[in-house]
């Protein structure tokens, strides 16, 4: 990367990383409070823990198509502000309902389309790939370091401080976009990394992306409802101070991670990523009902450390490998479209894991919360068991100046490669996105298919 991308790639990784923070930071503690806020009940306890995924769902294709219209980081820095004035509402709420409404203006700073837009404004194609791992790493860490963090601030300035510290963060945040990131030269659309309205209903109706947006929907509902009630069982039932919190996520978080990594390493080198995601949910479902066994019977910290590492090591697979596969299985020209609804669906699961274990929490209690999820998890398990997607891989090129004019041309050009499954060229016509089949790939065709140009 050169200079110039190396600060858009740093600057936008921390301001999707210290976005992520404000919001995960009260995640492992916000339930050790419930009983203390007022007008609190377990429902609006679990509102207030997942409404941000009710507005981040609802707002983030509107915030993406927005900046294609009205800039990059004016959109950015719109979000950041709502995020930042939540923080604040939640901060000095006096009620569960402040809290509630804070949290919503938190999730309605739904910028993380744009970001990945801005990305692809500032970096290169060949080096696009890089910066997007260099933001999903962030996001990960980001988890990490905010379950580990969370008790720590919440044992030294409470939950109000957690918030102002959010807002904090998002003015932060704010800073580095204003300071440190670069502003693009031109905004170009990205139809593999933005939504398009237009192609929103075929790409919802595609079963196999249908299947995978389930997929990610119960995932983090499952994750939603277990953290309204892991946090009080690690005081009254595994009997660890809120203080020390931070020592049961941290080891457990890490040791997940890296029993992750084997299984990405050998679905993608073996082409067998379909295969590891079932195990996978097989996994979650075991784990998930001995998780409520555990709750109902009591169990020392050490049953409960061995069980959440295989949660965390699944939902870290699954986490990693589903935008994979989703964005295999999407259409080229309507990649980014896919992306956005599976990225809803997602901010949907929370929200739904927030309310409806919420209720069941009032209604039967945490084993009852931890043991409906089981049935969700098995109806993944058997809808995720269709077919396997053909191992395809995808790749961005830049059109040279040589072959302008000449679109039809191009593209009939580069179908004619061996190994090309599907090829689209971007609206404006600077940039080609392929669909390829790895083995039948000729080294250096396509280059040298750009390369020489149209035959004249």
């Amino acid at each position: 990367m050169n200079a110039r991308e190396l600060r858009a790639t740093t600057g936008l990784a921390a301001i999707y990383g210290v976005r992520m923070a404000g919001l995960f930071l009260i995640l492992p503690v916000f339930m050790l409070h419930a009983d203390d806020i007022p007008g609190a009940t377990p429902l609006l306890a679990g509102l207030a823990l997942g409404i941000y995924g009710l507005t981040q769902a609802a707002l983030q294709i509107p915030f993406g198509l927005l900046s294609d219209r009205l800039g990059r980081k004016p959109l950015i820095a719109a979000g950041l502000g709502l995020f930042v004035l939540g923080s604040l509402v939640a901060g000095f709420a006096e009620d569960i309902h402040g809290i509630i409404l804070g949290r919503a203006l938190q999730g309605a700073g739904a910028v993380a389309a744009v970001v990945l837009a801005l990305t692809a404004d500032l970096v290169t194609e060949e080096r696009r790939t890089r910066a997007l791992a260099v933001i999903g790493l962030t996001i990960g860490l980001t988890f990490t370091v905010s379950m580990a963090l969370g008790p720590v601030l919440d044992r030294g300035i409470g939950l109000s401080g957690i918030f102002l510290v959010a807002a904090g963060l998002g003015v932060l945040a704010l800073v580095i976009l204003l300071v440190w990131v670069p502003s693009p030269g031109r905004l170009r659309q990205h139809p593999d990394m933005v939504p398009q309205w237009s192609a929103l209903p075929r790409v919802l109706a595609d079963p196999d992306l249908a299947r995978m947006n389930a997929g990610i929907f119960i995932l983090h509902l499952v994750l939603a409802a277990n953290f309204l009630v892991l946090p009080t069982f690690l005081v009254d039932g595994a009997g660890l101070a809120p203080a020390d919190h931070w020592a049961f996520y941290l080891p457990v978080l890490l040791t997940g991670f890296a029993l992750m990594l084997p299984g990405v390493i050998l679905g993608e080198r073996r082409r067998r990523m379909h295969g590891v995601l079932l195990v996978a949910i097989g996994l979650l479902v075991v784990v998930q009902a001995a998780l409520g066994l555990v709750f109902h019977l009591g169990g020392d910290v050490w049953v409960l450390a061995l069980l959440m590492v295989g949660f965390f090591a699944a939902f870290n697979l699954l986490e990693a490998g589903l935008p994979a596969m989703v964005s295999r299985a999407a259409p080229l020209a309507h990649k980014g479209t896919a992306m956005g609804g599976f990225a809803t669906a997602q901010f949907l699961g929370i929200f739904a894991g927030g309310a409806l274990g919420g209720a069941l929490l009032g209604l039967a209690g945490p084993v009852a919360v931890l043991l409906a999820s089981v049935p969700a998890l098995v109806t993944w398990l058997l809808l995720a068991r269709g077919r396997t997607p053909e191992h395809l891989v995808t790749r961005t090129l830049a059109v040279p100046a040589v072959w302008e004019g000449y679109p039809v041309r191009l593209l009939d050009e580069l179908r004619a490669c061996p190994g090309v499954a599907e090829v689209v060229l971007s609206p404006d016509a600077g940039s080609v996105y392929l669909r390829l089949r790895p083995e039948l790939q000729e080294e250096g065709a396509l280059q040298a298919c750009l390369e020489r140009g149209p035959a004249r």
